[in-house]
């Protein structure tokens, strides 16, 4: 294997002769990204793509690495089309990836040995991902078709009907009409499978053909809901129970279909709660998966499932582990399970015992993504609050963990970062709740320092030990703000019992422990002026600035709501997915009338007082538009110093990198204007 030596290397010299500087949102929106990443069967070399940004652009290329010595590294492709979701051949001497350099997202082969890609598609549609098999006999292929169709050329033809189509009306009969950011448009993710045959692929069947709903679900999930049984002969799947009321249950099962086609069979059909995320061990015995229990719950504690599949069993692994795991995997034992979770502030990596249930951390400090298992390795990625995400690598045991690359050392030569620590206190009910604090950049001992308290979303979630590609806090400690952040009753990774408790209560204990933990961090760290602060949120942060605004309006020098909840009777009326607003606060509105009303900020806005700056995506269906012009016509109508910054083409987060800089401008210019400067 050559090294390859160009504009993106693998690391830096240590001394650059570089000036640092803050960082910047300017920095960030220039930083590479790793994706779509392969572990070799030998667990010798790892696949990655790069996403980079170049002077055409952010492009996106494939490398190959050594996990023994990762100065050993080369670039595979060097296309400006988009290259990505690789996979290594059965036999290991090429791999496959998805790339749209002939115009369509089609699958392509590279042998390792050298020459150039070859296209092994050419589909009438796009293939949006895929999975091969273990014996490489097979590939499923996620494709988005209009489920009236039989066969793919008759989904082209009807995507270019609707596209030819002069009258734009869509017509619905059942709920969702739209979903995340997208009007529904009659068409489904599908399930096709294909043969490898001569150079090409089959005829593709349709596996999915005889359920109306989406597989893979959308918006987020992917082909890791799809899992090949290891003689390669059967496909599972995820998929919701079809039915007409998609938009307020979460009854995700397994569904089971022969690689040929059939009828789909639910494995799961006694479950009416969420089944995700299928993984068979590789000596065929066993299928795995994760479980909820709670119907219409989406933020319920995942159990590990287990079946025998030669005594049909079910067992949970590890029933008494209080954590959520994720990212599922069989090591090369059937008696051995690797996950993600949630685990205090960081998402760590454990070791499962199948059969007794032992639960051991690998690796826990930071923000932890297991990408793949084998020959004895285990291929992950890692990130923290002061280090962007890599590639690392560890023996299957645990031992011998080191990082493999270092795709923004140039970029990270140049910036200086705050000093991060976690800390705790007793919050609501005496219990114990932890957060983080960040030093702002050029710190020094004796002076003051203005907070930037920021408030995270979910309302199950977490700013814990991770690197965000959008609130990244070290943003705010660049501009010279120490920060503060509070997993709050209700955050995830402290367990089930802590995160179930904000249900039903999203004003009362979250807001007890927002106010305890910032008093008790200023005590703490008298470095933070705490009476010279600004609070952030976006979603459930955001429905959170609005309710601080009402009922702790003397907190804050001034407020920053993106995304925010306003009004929950006229949100349940307009969110798409409503099994979330049923389970949080008990069932429908009209059902439910006094809780949506107990913690509603509208209830509340003849208190309001505190400057405010309002963010929203118009393109935002989870939390309408609407919620922030409310806010906004209130602020503005009762002579409150507020601001509206609204973006036509985003969605619930700022994803386009000239947007960001545009969102980073007005919050940590609104913030800056309101907080006094730096007290000694």
């Amino acid at each position: 294997m050559k090294k390859w030596i160009a504009a993106l290397p693998l690391a830096l010299p240590l001394a650059c002769g570089w000036a640092s500087e803050p960082f910047q949102v300017q920095h960030l929106t220039q930083f590479n990204s790793l994706h779509s990443v392969a572990l070799s069967a030998d667990g010798a070399e790892a696949i990655y793509a790069l996403k980079a940004v170049s002077d055409d652009g952010r492009r996106s290329d494939l490398f190959r690495i050594s996990t023994a010595d990762p100065s050993q590294f080369e670039q595979l492709t060097n296309h400006s089309g988009t290259e990505h979701s690789v996979s290594y051949s059965a036999d290991g001497a090429g791999i496959y990836f998805l790339s749209d350099r002939s115009g369509s997202s089609q699958l392509w082969y590279l042998s390792l040995s050298g020459g150039e890609a070859r296209q092994i598609s050419d589909l009438p549609l796009p293939i949006d991902d895929y999975k091969l098999d273990p014996t490489g006999a097979h590939l499923v292929m996620q494709i988005r078709i209009d489920p009236a169709c039989v066969d793919l050329a008759c989904g082209a033809q009807m995507a270019e009907q609707a596209k030819a189509r002069l009258a734009q009306g869509k017509h619905y009969t059942e709920l969702m009409v739209r979903h995340w950011d997208t009007w529904g448009d009659g068409l489904r993710n599908h399930l096709f499978a294909a043969r490898f045959e001569q150079g090409g692929l089959s005829e593709p069947v349709d596996l999915t053909a005889g359920l109306d709903t989406e597989a893979p679900p959308k918006p987020f999930s992917g082909m890791e809901e799809v899992a090949f049984s290891a003689d390669g002969k059967r496909v599972v799947f995820t998929a919701k129970a079809p039915g007409a009321d998609q938009a307020w249950q979460t009854n995700y099962d397994l569904w089971q279909v022969p690689v040929t086609g059939g009828e789909p069979v639910n494995l799961t059909a006694d479950n009416p709660a969420w089944d995700a995320h299928p993984v068979f061990s590789a000596d065929g015995r066993y299928l795995a998966w994760l479980a909820m229990t709670i119907p219409g719950y989406e933020a319920d504690r995942f159990r590990i499932m287990l079946k025998d599949l030669h005594t049909s069993e079910v067992k949970e692994v590890a029933p008494g582990w209080d954590r959520s795991p994720h990212h599922l995997a069989f090591g090369a034992s059937s008696q051995v399970l690797y996950v993600t979770a949630q685990d205090l502030g960081q998402v760590g990596i454990f070791e499962l015992d199948t059969r007794f249930g032992d639960v051991r951390s690998l690796v826990k400090e930071g923000s932890h993504a297991l990408q793949a298992t084998a020959g004895g390795k285990i291929l992950y990625t890692r990130n923290d609050l002061s280090n962007p995400t890599d590639l690392y690598v560890m023996d299957d045991n645990g031992r011998n963990a080191r990082q493999l690359t270092q795709i923004n050392a140039e970029h990270m030569a140049r910036i200086d970062l705050g000093e991060f620590e976690q800390f705790s206190f007793k919050g609501w009910n005496n219990e114990t709740v932890h957060g983080y604090w960040i030093k702002p950049v050029g710190y020094e001992t004796g002076k003051q320092y203005p907070v930037a308290f920021l408030v995270h979303g979910g309302p199950q979630g977490s700013f814990g030990n991770r690197w965000h590609g959008r609130w990244n806090a070290q943003l705010w400690a660049g501009a010279g703000f120490g920060v503060v952040m509070i997993d709050f009753h209700g955050s995830t990774g402290y367990g089930q019992a802590f995160t179930h408790s904000i249900s039903k209560d999203w004003g009362g204990k979250p807001l007890e422990d927002l106010q305890k933990g910032l008093a008790a961090v200023g005590e703490q760290q008298p470095w933070l002026d705490v009476r010279n602060a600004c609070a952030a949120g976006g979603s459930y942060g955001g429905y959170m600035m609005n309710w601080i605004a009402g009922n702790w309006n003397e907190g804050f020098k001034c407020l920053v709501n993106h995304a925010g909840l306003f009004d929950m009777r006229s949100f349940y009326m307009v969110t798409e997915e409503l099994w979330f607003p049923e389970y949080e606060f008990g069932g429908p509105y009209w059902e439910q009338t006094d809780r949506y009303e107990r913690f509603n900020p509208v209830n509340h806005i003849d208190k309001w007082q505190t400057p405010m700056l309002v963010l929203h995506g118009a393109k935002d269906y989870r939390v309408p538009l609407e919620q922030g012009l409310a806010a906004f016509t209130v602020l503005k109508r009762n002579n409150i110093p507020a601001e509206l910054v609204v973006w036509e083409e985003e969605n619930h987060w700022i994803l386009n990198p000239d947007n960001l800089e545009q969102w980073y401008e007005h919050v940590l210019g609104w913030m800056a204007r309101w907080t006094e400067k730096v007290q000694h």
